[in-house]
């Protein structure tokens, strides 16, 4: 039954992204089911859910986007013969290669808002027409279709700033439409998260008030780490308000994470569990506050599409050199302090432990913190993956969160986060005189905690916008050098879409 129904999501997806349309942005129809077959039952609004789901797991994951946005930018790995890798270090996004061409192209994204509307329009209807489908069950799965397309806009901001905000779907009939300024668009995500998060549950399944009963009929095995829930939207919002530089709200959002976590059955990784292949990353679980599952029973595994199709190589798998690597230089200024349970080097210059990288004294060491093969499988004649696309979790909200308290001054209770994670993975506290500033130690902590996670780039502008004390990225910032060119298919498609200025 699981097969059936990860088909029927996958073909549903696939029916959604590539049906006609007639105009908007290069967005498709996802008028895929004929009215009179759609819209009527509660079947029709799980499956329209779950394809809202599918299309954001598709755009995070297609030519490795999420990875290639938030990982490759930042200039911390080198790629052997990856020239539109390497083209993406040098910020060179123009170049003529076709996941840069992908990744300019913000269809995907605009398929995840229309699919939305469309819901969000529709779903009322099945409301009147089958009684299965009951008010709280509606309001639930508005607040996570409002959610889900808040998050499309929000990567659509961190990627090309300015883009058309589109809340109706006009019946699949669609009119171009300019850009929006980025700050009005801060402001709509950040209303639309807070009002989802009123309605969003702890968790599902479960006997929590605000969603009642099993959910869709299922037990909470089901939808435990595969549904967005409230704290999904709370450390999305305390993210965005980061990214603003709105260091208040940040903390008064990662508050709410942090105080309330243990009631979605988050909680702290250990580093054993964190770089095991059976352990954090692998399958669906609670503690991933905010991600998407490739589980290897519901045939949901692949060979691209994961941060270990770029990074593992021999001897982990059988490939011969990875996409991917950090150069022995960056991981030792990376990873200064003994006895960092992640990786530190003994006297004679070897590693201590290999959860992080192997083949540290080789050409090429292998970026191995994330590796779940073949559902869980050691073998390294397997290059087919299935670890989570982890959004953010419990460690990256204390993180943001001391930064915002650093920023804001409250430095005792910064300094008490970060030794929070410090000491979960064999660390002294902070100190000063050994650690240096407070702001860059943190920075430091969340390069280390969440490397391979897609947020090292985004961290180094806000990090930027802090201290003020790299030219060559603060030039790209004050030229918005930092966001993506808009594709060429997109200027094509919509005259009154202009590119961004720094690629024209």
């Amino acid at each position: 039954m699981k097969r059936y129904l990860s088909f029927y999501c996958f073909l549903l997806t696939f029916l959604l992204l590539f049906s006609g349309c007639k105009k908007m942005l290069d967005v498709d129809s996802t008028r895929s089911v004929k009215e009179e077959n759609m819209w009527n039952s509660l079947e029709d609004t799980r499956a329209a859910l779950i394809g809202v789901y599918g299309l954001t797991k598709a755009a995070l994951n297609d030519h490795n986007a999420y990875w290639l946005y938030g990982e490759v930018r930042s200039g911390d790995y080198e790629s052997p013969n990856r020239q539109d890798l390497k083209a993406i270090m040098n910020h060179d996004l123009k170049a003529n290669y076709e996941s840069l061409n992908a990744l300019s192209n913000w269809r995907r994204w605009f398929a995840i808002v229309n699919a939305a509307n469309l819901f969000l329009e529709r779903a009322p209807d099945v409301r009147e027409k089958d009684k299965r489908y009951t008010e709280n069950n509606l309001v639930v799965d508005i607040a996570q279709i409002r959610f889900l397309r808040a998050y499309a806009y929000y990567n659509m901001v961190l990627i090309w700033g300015d883009v058309p905000l589109i809340t109706s779907s006009h019946d699949g009939s669609f009119e171009n439409q300019e850009k929006e300024d980025k700050l009005k668009l801060y402001a709509w995500i950040e209303k639309e998260m807070f009002e989802a998060a009123q309605d969003l549950p702890y968790s599902y399944s479960t006997g929590d008030e605000q969603q009642i009963g099993n959910y869709y009929n299922e037990g909470s095995g089901r939808w435990q780490g595969a549904l967005a829930r409230k704290l999904s939207a709370y450390a999305l919002l305390t993210h965005l308000a980061a990214w603003q530089g709105n260091y208040a709200d940040a903390a008064a959002y990662s508050q709410f994470v942090m105080t309330n976590y243990n009631k979605a059955g988050s909680f702290y990784i250990s580093t054993s569990a964190l770089t095991d292949g059976n352990g954090f990353f692998f399958e669906k679980r609670p503690e991933h506050i905010f991600g998407f599952s490739y589980i290897w029973s519901h045939v949901e595994a692949s060979f691209t599409g994961h941060i270990e199709e770029l990074t593992l190589a021999a001897p982990v798998v059988n490939k011969t050199t990875p996409d991917l690597y950090m150069t022995k230089e960056n991981i030792l200024k990376t990873f200064i302090e003994k006895k960092d349970q992640r990786f530190s080097i003994d006297t004679l210059g070897n590693p201590n432990t290999e959860v992080y990288f192997r083949n540290f004294n080789g050409k090429y060491p292998i970026f191995s913190k994330i590796k779940c093969i073949q559902g869980g499988s050691s073998d390294p004649s397997f290059r087919i993956f299935t670890s989570a696309t982890v959004l953010t979790r419990l460690e990256d909200i204390a993180l943001l969160r001391a930064e915002a308290l650093a920023v804001l001054g409250e430095t005792n209770n910064a300094i008490d986060l970060l030794n929070e994670i410090r000491s979960r993975r064999g660390l002294k506290n902070y100190s000063e005189t050994a650690n240096g500033d407070l702001v860059d130690a943190i920075f430091l902590e969340r390069k280390r905690e969440l490397m391979g996670e897609g947020h090292r780039w985004y961290d180094m502008i806000r990090r930027e916008k802090i201290k003020h004390d790299n030219p060559k990225l603060a030039q790209l910032i004050e030229n918005d050098g930092i966001y993506w060119p808009i594709a060429k298919d997109v200027l094509d498609q919509n005259k009154l879409i202009t590119q961004n200025a720094y690629w024209k």
